[in-house]
C-alpha cells in the first residue's frame, strides 16, 4: 500500500490513540542516544515493520549518507538509507506505539515533513514525541540532565527527571521541526525530551545517557522498570572518570561545569552519580583554571585540544 511517499507493510495494522516516538539522524542523536533508545523499545515490545519510503533517493542525498555493501552468505547486499518505520503494542498500558527512525531531508524537505505528518494521520497518532542527545557544557560527575517540552498532564510525573530550565536555544536546526508545528495545528500533541551529554567526552554509544532518557520515557508511558537499567553506562562513565584524572586540563574544565552546575537548582539522581577516586572531588573544586572554549551542540574537535584516549573514544 502507497501513502505519498510511504510504502506501508500489509497487511495493515490497525492502529489507535498512537504514541509515535521519533528520533533524528544525524542532528541531536549524539552518542547514538536517540537510536539506541528506539532500538530498545523496538527489542522490548517485539515491533514490526510499518514504512519506508519506496523512493528514498528523492529526499536524501546519497553522496551524503552513503549506502552501505555487506556480504551475506557469500553475495553482496546493498542497504540504501531509508527512514526505518516500525509499529508494537504494549500488552501492559494497551498502547499502541510507532516508532520513527528520520534522517535529515536533503531535498524536497516541505514535502518530507508533511509526508510525516499524514502517516501520523493516517495511524490514528495522538501525540508525537521527539527524542535525542545533544552535546553541552555539563560535567560527568553529575546526573545527565534533560530538557523538553511535554503536555501538562505528564509535569508531575517527570518531577525530579526533567531539569526546570527552559530551553531558550537560538540557531540552526532541522527542517523537521516543521512536523512538530504540523502536528500541533492539526490537534496532535507534540512533545520532546533531550538528554545533554558532556560535550568532551565522545561515545559512539552512551549508555548512560540512554538510560537516563529512558527514565523521562518510562515516567511519561509507564514503561518496564528494567528498561532504564545504568549497568553498563555507568561502566563507561567510570572509564571516564579514570581518564579525567590523568589529565590536569580536562579536570580543570570539569571543575568549571560542576560549578556552573551546582549554581542551578538541579533534580538529584543518585543511581546516575558516579564515583570518583578518592581525593579527586575535592581537586576539582579547587581547580580554578578559566574554561576556554568549548564545544556545544557539535562533534567536531579543533586539532589543538587537549584530548584523552579511551578504546578509541575521545575525551577532549
Amino acid at each position: 500500500m502507497r501513502l505519498g511517499p510511504w510504502e506501508i507493510t500489509e497487511p495493515v495494522p490497525e492502529l489507535s490513540d498512537t504514541i509515535i516516538i521519533a528520533m533524528l539522524m544525524p542532528w541531536v542523536n549524539v552518542g547514538s542516544v536517540g537510536t539506541l533508545t528506539l532500538q530498545l523499545l523496538e527489542r522490548e515490545f517485539k515491533a514490526k515493520e510499518l514504512a519506508k519510503l519506496a523512493e528514498p533517493g528523492k529526499f536524501l542525498d546519497f553522496t551524503r549518507d552513503r549506502p552501505q555493501m555487506t556480504w551475506k552468505d557469500g553475495s553482496r547486499i546493498l542497504s540504501i538509507p531509508n527512514c526505518d518505520v516500525n509499529y508494537a503494542h504494549d500488552a501492559n498500558s494497551g498502547r499502541d506505539f510507532v516508532f520513527l527512525h528520520i534522517r535529515e531531508p536533503h531535498m524536497y524537505g516541505e514535502e518530507y515533513c508533511s509526508a510525516i505528518v499524514e502517516l501520523a494521520k493516517q495511524f490514528n497518532a495522538v501525540e508525537y514525541c521527539r527524542i535525542g542527545g545533544m552535546y553541552d557544557e555539563v560535567p560527568h560527575t553529575r546526573p545527565l540532565k534533560i530538557t523538553g517540552s511535554v503536555g501538562d498532564e505528564y509535569l508531575d510525573k517527570l518531577t525530579g527527571i526533567i531539569s526546570p530550565r527552559s530551553n531558550t536555544y537560538q540557531g540552526p536546526t532541522s527542517i523537521l521541526q516543521l512536523v512538530g508545528d504540523n502536528l500541533s495545528d492539526a490537534g496532535i500533541e507534540n512533545s520532546s525530551i533531550m538528554v545533554h551529554v558532556p560535550h568532551y567526552v565522545q561515545l559512539e554509544e552512551d549508555y548512560l545517557a540512554v538510560a537516563r532518557l529512558m527514565t523521562a520515557l518510562g515516567a511519561i508511558y509507564d514503561l518496564p522498570q528494567h528498561l532504564t537499567d545504568t549497568t553498563r553506562g555507568r561502566g563507561q562513565y567510570e572509564q571516564i572518570a579514570q581518564a579525567v584524572q590523568e589529565n590536569p586540563q580536562i579536570r580543570a574544565r570539569v571543575a568549571q561545569m560542576e560549578q556552573s552546575y551546582d549554581s542551578v537548582e538541579m533534580p538529584t539522581d543518585p543511581s546516575n552519580e558516579v564515583s570518583l577516586p578518592e581525593g579527586m572531588e575535592t581537586f576539582l573544586r579547587e581547580a580554578g583554571k578559566k574554561l576556554d572554549d568549548c564545544l556545544l551542540y557539535t562533534s567536531d574537535a579543533a586539532d589543538d585540544t587537549p584530548c584523552v584516549d579511551l578504546g578509541g573514544r575521545r575525551i577532549i
